[in-house]
């Protein structure tokens, strides 16, 4: 593994031999699987995120470390609140939110959780992770799914849009513009296109006092708050040097 290329071979050798024993035929499989360049999340099957483990598979995006930034900026705004509705657009294989739901159970409050994303495939991971904690997973293009009767609802809109510019997503490391989708990674020009697309529809769901929270790359600040002031939003950035993360927390 080390040969070929494995940062953290070693490591990664420990989590297989516990998905596989040692000799083994799976062991061997898992192990050229890896070599071959495949995330090791795919090949595990899981993905570690906020102190759970939740599945994931071949074709969906492999959720980031980063990614906890978002989700303690996200129970820190519904704190306060006995119960919470919360969406989550974009949400892949739905950790995001699931970890939002975990959370505030392990809190001792509740919350209603929609999670949505375009890709099938991404939806039914969704699924298999959010059912047991009591979410819902839909598919669809961003709010489309979503009951009419959550419009002006919504205390917690979450987003993990794509956000990488198309110019640079050549320059991603090979297991994520091999082995995950495109339509996960690639956010336009500037990487802020699905951005604006929520946006434009957000101050429609959000209750009055309700929060949109997405993630962006350092360098997008300024574009990001442009486009949240012109949805009639306000925008704070709140940056995580530990975890590398930039979240913006929109209000009215």
């Amino acid at each position: 593994m080390r040969r070929a290329g494995c940062v953290f071979a070693e490591d990664e050798a420990t989590a297989l031999l516990r998905a596989a024993p040692a000799g083994s035929a799976r062991l061997e499989e898992l192990v050229a699987r890896r070599t071959a360049g495949e995330p090791l999340e795919h090949v595990l099957g899981r993905v570690e995120l906020a102190g759970r483990s939740w599945a994931v598979g071949p074709g969906v995006f492999v959720p980031r470390r980063r990614s906890e930034a978002l989700v303690r900026l996200a129970l820190d705004r519904v704190a306060p609140r006995p119960d919470a509705t919360v969406v989550d657009l974009c949400c892949g294989c739905g950790v995001v939110g699931g970890a939002v739901l975990a959370g505030r159970s392990a809190a001792g409050t509740s919350a209603t959780l929609h999670a949505v994303d375009v890709d099938p495939v991404a939806a039914a991971y969704a699924r298999r992770n959010l059912e047991p904690l009591g979410g819902v997973a839909l598919v669809g293009d961003l709010f489309a799914p979503l009951p009419h009767d959550l419009h002006g609802r919504v205390d917690l809109l979450l987003c993990h849009a794509p956000y990488v510019p198309t110019d640079a997503v050549a320059t991603m490391p090979p297991e994520a513009r091999e082995h995950e989708p495109r339509r996960a990674l690639d956010g336009g020009d500037d990487g802020l296109d699905v951005l604006r697309r929520v946006l434009a529809d957000a101050p429609a769901w959000l209750a009055p006092d309700g929060a949109l929270l997405f993630e962006i790359a350092e360098h997008q600040w300024a574009g990001a708050r442009r486009a949240v002031e012109q949805a009639g939003l306000a925008a704070r950035r709140v940056r995580d040097e530990a975890l590398d993360a930039t979240v913006v927390v929109t209000s009215r």
